[in-house]
């Protein structure tokens, strides 16, 4: 394997044969390229004031998304090209288009927070597919928090700036087109290093000659261990490099996604099982962090709280783990034991999900409960998958996280739902109490046992209404698009 950390700084080739394996990128920025421009903030992710921009090569072209340095590890940027604020500019006295408006309009603030909002647009400005909305700004920005002052004008620098022609900007495709991604990377010794194989059978092997060592694939949980827990880590399997790891396979009757499909990469393809698949994947995390994170990240870690786990729970999906010796799977609400432990052996790594497609009278609706609409932690998480024949419900599949120590079917009341009518409000009833037999929530900082239950009774009860008739505008606080749900039906 390589031993050498390859990629591109801005203007600058990097080269590595010496860091630590949680070292972050953040921290090389700062401390050993003195580029200051990119801040420290909370050092979890939360607030994008250490936004940068990270190039991939996809079919021969970089493709920019904007990602939290604070909890992305170094040996991640293997291959990637890294833009920061301070080299938007480089060129001469000629600002970038977004700098420019930023300055003109008056969207800059104290200073602290405006590069990273900047380079969240920087990449708004390179994706250039989205439509020109404010709509789209404040989604690209719901990741960038900023105290200062409103965010009227930073929208209107965005609007005016991001859509449009691009700016000429270098992209260093031919360098990192020379770093072989069919090569894997290793750096350390057997005592300490970060490996980040090519294939599945490297990673395996590595993974059998090294229980102990922490897999990683998009680092926005991992990246909290090392920045808020202080955890020492000192040996780091990276996913993000195995070649398929990432796929997306759709056939006419399932939806496969690889363990390392990020929530972005995945939005589109889920989006076509229900509008309110969109809604959910739209608010995990932000924009910073959805770029990151993994759906087989999410499922492997088995948090109750984690967002689509309900989800894939009631969608009836299967899991695949693999080790050296075997392959095995299983659906994936077998996978979730108790608070903490999975049915994962310690050689095993999770490598895709299969999602069925629905069927024909079965209906979809998952909601999130959170304190912040955008970038906040579940209190509870709902979802539902209700097959009707005729106007009865035939069968009923009910899922919660946040409830109990995993994430968990509502057996009791999926029972009472059973041969029920989906327009009788009073024969709903009993299986919308019978809750309270199926859960018995804890009270924590996000939200009371008591407002808990309430919240998934209600939650089920409005599910219910809407798939037997009744306008989302009469059940929903907010509705971003009227009319999406039921033209979906």
């Amino acid at each position: 394997m390589p031993h050498e950390l390859s990629f591109r700084l801005n203007d600058e080739s990097i080269n590595l044969d010496d860091f630590g394996p949680t070292d972050t990128l953040l921290d090389f920025i700062r401390e050993k390229k003195n580029l200051t421009g990119t801040k420290e903030g909370c050092n979890e992710g939360d607030c994008g004031a250490c936004t940068v921009a990270i190039g991939e090569l996809d079919k021969g072209e970089l493709t920019y998304r904007p990602v939290n340095a604070c909890i992305q590890l170094l040996g991640m940027a293997h291959g990637k090209h890294i833009i920061t604020v301070d080299h938007l500019s480089a060129e001469g006295d000629t600002l970038h288009p977004v700098q420019d408006a930023m300055a003109r309009l008056h969207g800059s603030q104290c200073g602290f927070c405006t590069p990273g909002i900047v380079m969240s647009l920087f990449c708004l400005h390179e994706d250039q597919t989205d439509p020109a909305t404010r709509e789209t700004v404040n989604t690209w920005l719901a990741g960038n928090l900023c105290r200062c002052t409103g965010y009227r004008p930073i929208v209107d620098a965005a609007l005016e700036s991001c859509f449009g022609s691009k700016a000429p900007f270098a992209h260093p495709t031919s360098e990192l087109s020379s770093i072989d991604p069919a090569k894997s990377l290793f750096t350390g010794t057997d005592e300490a290093f970060f490996a980040a194989p090519a294939t599945l059978k490297e990673a395996l092997d590595l993974y059998a000659k090294h229980p102990d060592v922490t897999p990683v694939a998009g680092a926005t949980d991992v990246g909290l261990w090392v920045t808020k827990r202080l955890d020492e880590l000192p040996k780091i399997l990276y996913l993000g490099r195995i070649l398929g790891f990432s796929d997306i396979s759709e056939t006419g009757d399932a939806l496969t996604l690889g363990a390392g499909v990020t929530y972005e990469a995945a939005l589109s393809h889920l989006a076509k099982f229900d509008p309110d698949i969109k809604e959910l994947i739209s608010r995990i995390g932000s924009r910073q962090v959805r770029a990151s994170g993994t759906i087989g990240g999410n499922v492997a870690n088995g948090s109750p709280i984690g967002d689509t786990p309900p989800l894939l729970i009631v969608l009836e999906a299967t899991i695949e783990l693999q080790s050296v010796s075997n392959k095995r799977s299983m659906p994936i609400e077998e996978f979730f034991i108790e608070y903490g432990k999975q049915d994962r052996k310690v050689d095993e790594l999770l490598t895709s999900i299969r999602i069925p497609t629905l069927k024909p009278g079965e209906h979809l609706r998952c909601s999130k409960i959170s304190k912040r609409f955008d970038q906040d932690i579940s209190a509870v998480m709902a979802a539902f998958k209700i097959t009707l024949n005729g106007g009865a419900i035939e069968t009923a599949r009910v899922a919660y996280g946040g409830m109990a120590g995993t994430p968990k079917r509502a057996d009791r009341a999926e029972q009472l739902l059973q041969n029920v009518s989906i327009t009788d409000e009073s024969a709903w009833s009993p299986a919308i109490a019978a809750l309270s037999e199926d859960f018995a929530p804890m009270s924590d900082m996000r939200a009371s046992a008591s407002y808990r239950m309430t919240a998934a009774q209600n939650l089920l009860r409005k599910a219910l209404l809407e798939i037997g008739g009744v306008s989302s505008g009469e059940t929903r606080v907010t509705q971003a698009r009227p009319g999406d749900l039921e033209a979906a039906e």
